[in-house]
């Protein structure tokens, strides 16, 4: 149970041999689950660091259906940026449950996204999820991923999805101030997948309930699900709040940056001279998502608050 004493752990996953060998771009959750063909949970009863997955599926639920045995062989979005001769490997351990986004490959195989993303491990009936990026992961019951990221693929494929759950758990998880990490872990978790799930879904919900998420700056987390939340539902209070937070001193450079992605859903009059005035003392250095320099995912790269500004200047 150790994956789950740690809320949104930024860490190296898989260890260090990843980083000597290979080092790669990691992609953002939505991107997974868009190149995706299924959505399974599945039994992992063999892995070869370089010939892949022996996996055995227990249940298909969004994409085709798969039954039986299958292997996973390759990665569908794995962008290297350094190589050696060893490759990018297969670090997954033996498990009993494991979700897994998979492609299916014109030889039979399968494809994850990479070595580290495109699949959760669950344990006790606790998920290690992924909603944003691999860097950030939360621990969420099955009862809740499941309904969650099914309705999410679902959406990003074209397909009908059910509303009924996730209504309810947006509602009754944002109603409840912003948790604490260390003393509130499973109503931080599920705050977080209402936020993200927002955001997948682009549901226009009522701007109120998200402000204590986006204005907490003692919480990062929830700063950063708040921001990519507001950009589904576009008002002039969010617009308001988000660019207090770009100006702040107190928010991390990465909350910035999803403050700007939201922002490209707005067009008002004022936007452009407050985004300037803000240009003017805005870092230049490039923004990092987390992890060091020993972590594969190091060569995951994001602008700098300036030059993001700058863009989005750009398009006004």
């Amino acid at each position: 149970m150790r994956v789950f004493k740690f809320i949104f752990l930024l860490s190296v996953l898989f260890g260090s041999r990843l980083a000597q060998a290979t080092t790669w771009d990691e992609p953002w959750q939505e991107e997974v689950i868009k190149k995706a063909d299924y959505f399974v949970l599945a039994r992992v009863t063999a892995v070869d660091a370089q010939k892949g997955i022996t996996a055995t599926v227990v249940k298909s639920l969004a994409g085709g259906t798969l039954t039986g045995e299958l292997h996973i062989a390759s990665f569908y979005d794995l962008h290297v940026c350094t190589r050696t001769a060893v490759g990018p490997i297969f670090e997954l351990e033996r498990v009993d449950s494991c979700y897994f986004f998979l492609q299916k490959r014109a030889d039979n195989t399968y494809a994850m996204a990479t070595p580290t993303a495109g699949f959760a491990v669950m344990r006790a009936g606790t998920v290690a999820a992924t909603y944003r990026h691999s860097y950030h992961q939360a621990p969420v019951p099955k009862a809740v991923y499941e309904p969650t990221m099914t309705a999410i693929f679902q959406r990003y494929h074209g397909q009908p999805y059910d509303l009924v759950y996730i209504n309810k758990l947006i509602t009754t998880s944002l109603a409840l101030p912003p948790a604490r990490t260390r003393t509130e872990m499973r109503t931080f978790a599920l705050q977080h997948v209402a936020l993200e799930t927002i955001y997948h879904l682009s549901l226009p919900v009522p701007t109120e309930p998200l402000l204590p998420f986006l204005r907490d700056s003692t919480n990062f987390h929830a700063q950063a699900s708040a921001a990519r939340a507001l950009i589904a539902a576009p008002t002039p209070l969010a617009e308001q709040q988000l660019l207090k937070v770009l100006a702040s001193p107190n928010a991390r450079p990465f909350v910035k940056l999803l403050v700007l992605k939201a922002l490209s859903a707005y067009q008002s009059k004022e936007l452009k001279a407050r985004l300037e005035k803000i240009l003017k003392t805005a870092p230049t250095e490039n923004t990092t998502i987390g992890g060091n320099v020993v972590d594969a995912r190091i060569c995951t790269k994001l602008p700098s608050i300036h030059d993001a500004i700058a863009a989005r200047l750009l398009q006004l």
